[in-house]
């Protein structure tokens, strides 16, 4: 074609037509150059970016395949293809066109990014990392590498690198939204909350319809104390007037009150999390014979966890790194009956939009997120009467509020459990209070609380524990933070992240008293805390968040370890290390309490979550027959 100016200058015109969104003219051009010229490559590639425009995917694809064909070292046609065999979830037929193009053209930074991606989704870290590192060291100057690389350090922990790698990016193109984005959720992930807010609404100022930056700002929100009920619940209605309202009801569908009903739960989590940990007890008492379960995982890692919960399901599907279009399609096509998001405003992929659009009948918000979702078209939020008092919490939700239970929580023993360990100041030891929730719910009044708690106990200490702890800087910025708002260091031990669940449990044999975070919660470290003999201080906030752990607590008989204020916090985590003799007895019969308690009646609670489950589809379905 170089050597045909005619040519040439049609397909300028073809190009021009092609930006101006004059598809259909710039269509005809491609079509009559390529006629003329059969081995011009870079034809069929921008025929085939036309084609995906217009959401003619299957012609897309088969115009890059000619142009990869006819040019083995065409970067462009080679990442188009792999980026659809990746939304297609076929992440090995991905790699291996990449892998053809780098072995025709090692030098393509494009080629070694879009490799570097593909690994990343199949959990293959280290590797990922190399290709990235490749990319940059091939054009240094190359934002997108810089970002992508920022992208894959964040999901392997490594995140003072990936703000490094964000920072190389924002550096050459102060504009590129995206490294925006990925400094906000590194640094979310370093515990410099208001920080990570301000990077979002940079982010959003110039990307205002990106529903995940959205979810992940929304998240960070939670960990803000002096933020109000209000308006943490107009900044979900926000979100939810995003991503649209669907439709009430779904045609054609059995609305029989008592069939068998097919159950989807679409989570990132169905593997060894904390989520699953409460889910697993509720699948295991779900009647085959009522329920027919279908299980949508949405992360790269599938374990032994993972294994178990599939046992339960009559079908599995993973939907790792697939775009919302390609997972709403399957489920569509699956037909729930009854849709249930595990994972709210949270995780590496947030399906909220999806769920806007409505897939089923019915579909339930529950476990993940401590809050509305703000989805007009999510019909119910699974919750209990302490966690959401009738009446006072119905304003706060776009949903309607389901108690099902006396608590929302089905906790299921870690097997890795040790017996209940001494408490250390009936051994001589000083008075240890602890805390192994994530540093994310750390804030300057939870500090300032646990100050004057140190203060007012002579000689005790404060162990906490949490993800990257060990690292210097953060390390340096905690220590900062703790020394501004009067916490004494040499009093306080900070301890990383353990590598497995049995050494985590084993270091609550090294604390006497748990202190909850406020006004963001714990869960899963509320229910260990007890189970391995620990007396957990909590505060009673106003919302979810701030009531998951008296929820808990009053579930196991020990609603008196609820304060109604910080002060009250305060003066029960003193009253607790004076009365060692109280403690001991506490400690001694925590398990039991447990026991006794709904927590750990897994039948009962099975019954109640499958009763729930079906008073939603009678109810939708009266709705239905109404309208």
């Amino acid at each position: 074609m170089a050597a045909n100016p005619q040519l040439t200058h049609r397909l300028n015109e073809a190009i021009a037509h092609h930006k101006a969104g004059r598809l259909e003219r710039a269509e005809s051009i491609y079509r009559q150059v390529a006629a003329q010229a059969p081995g011009a490559a870079l034809v069929y590639d921008l025929w085939g970016q036309l084609a995906e425009q217009q959401g003619r995917s299957e012609d897309a694809m088969r115009l890059y395949q000619q142009a990869f064909r006819l040019d083995g070292r065409s970067a462009g046609a080679a990442t188009r293809i792999a980026a659809v065999y990746i939304a297609q979830g076929r992440l090995p037929d991905a790699e291996k066109i990449l892998r053809r193009l780098l072995q025709a053209a090692p030098d393509s930074a494009d080629g070694w990014n879009v490799l570097g991606f593909a690994l990343k989704l199949q959990g293959r870290f280290p590797d990922a990392i190399a290709c990235h590192q490749k990319a940059v060291t091939l054009n240094p100057k190359f934002v997108e590498g810089w970002t992508h690389f920022g992208l894959t350090c964040g999901l392997m922990g490594r995140n003072h690198e990936a703000l490094v790698r964000f920072d190389r990016a924002l550096a050459l193109r102060p504009d590129y939204a995206p490294a925006r984005y990925g400094r906000a959720q590194s640094l979310h992930k370093t515990y410099r909350m208001e920080a990570a807010i301000a990077e979002y609404d940079a982010y959003l100022k110039v990307e205002p319809r990106n529903a995940e930056a959205y979810s992940y700002r929304l998240f960070a929100l939670q960990n803000l104390e002096g933020i109000t009920r209000q308006q943490l619940f107009e900044e979900h209605r926000r979100y939810g007037r995003l991503v649209g309202t669907g439709p009430r009801s779904l045609p054609g569908y059995d609305v029989s009150p008592d069939r068998r009903l097919r159950l989807a739960i679409l989570s990132p989590d169905l593997r060894t999390h904390s989520c699953a940990y409460f889910l697993e007890p509720l699948l295991q008492q779900l009647d085959p014979a009522q329920f027919e379960l279908y299980l949508y995982h949405d992360h790269f890692s599938e374990d032994d966890m993972s294994a178990r919960l599939k046992k339960h399901a009559t079908v599995w599907r993973n939907f790792m790194g697939q775009p919302h279009a390609a997972v709403e399609k399957v489920i569509r096509a699956d037909r729930p009956d009854v849709l249930v998001d595990l994972a709210g405003h949270i995780g590496n992929m947030i399906r909220l939009p999806i769920f806007a659009k409505r897939l089923a009948p019915v579909q339930i918000t529950y476990l993940g997120y401590p809050d509305s979702t703000g989805v007009p078209a999510m019909d119910y939020r699974f919750t209990d009467p302490v966690a959401d008092p009738e009446g006072e919490a119905d304003a706060f939700a776009t949903e309607k509020l389901v108690r099902f239970a006396p608590t929302a929580w089905t906790y299921q023993p870690p097997v890795e459990a040790g017996p209940v360990a001494p408490l250390p100041m009936t051994v001589g030891a000083p008075v240890t209070f602890g805390c192994f929730n994530s540093p994310t719910k750390f804030t300057s009044g939870l500090f300032r609380a646990w100050a004057r708690i140190l203060e007012r106990v002579p000689g005790s200490r404060l162990l906490l524990k949490g993800r990257d702890l060990e690292e210097p800087q953060v390390k340096e910025h905690m220590n900062a933070w703790m020394t501004e708002c009067g916490l004494p260091l040499d009093r306080i031990e900070l301890l990383p992240r353990t590598a497995g669940a049995a050494e985590h449990l084993a270091l609550y044999s090294r604390m006497d008293i748990a202190l909850d975070t406020f006004p963001y919660n714990g869960t899963t470290t509320t229910c260990e805390a007890l189970w391995m003999g620990r007396p957990v201080v909590a505060v009673q906030g106003s919302r979810h968040a701030a009531r998951v752990s008296a929820s808990l607590l009053s579930a196991v008989g020990h609603p008196d370890w609820v304060a109604p204020d910080v002060e009250g916090y305060v003066d029960l985590a003193v009253r607790l290390a004076a009365q060692p003799a109280e403690a001991v007895a506490a400690s001694a019969g925590l398990r039991a309490d447990l026991q006794r308690s709904p927590l750990l009646d897994h039948v009962g609670q099975g019954k109640r979550f499958a009763a729930a489950l079906r008073a939603c589809w009678i109810e939708r379905g009266k709705s239905q027959r109404a309208s």
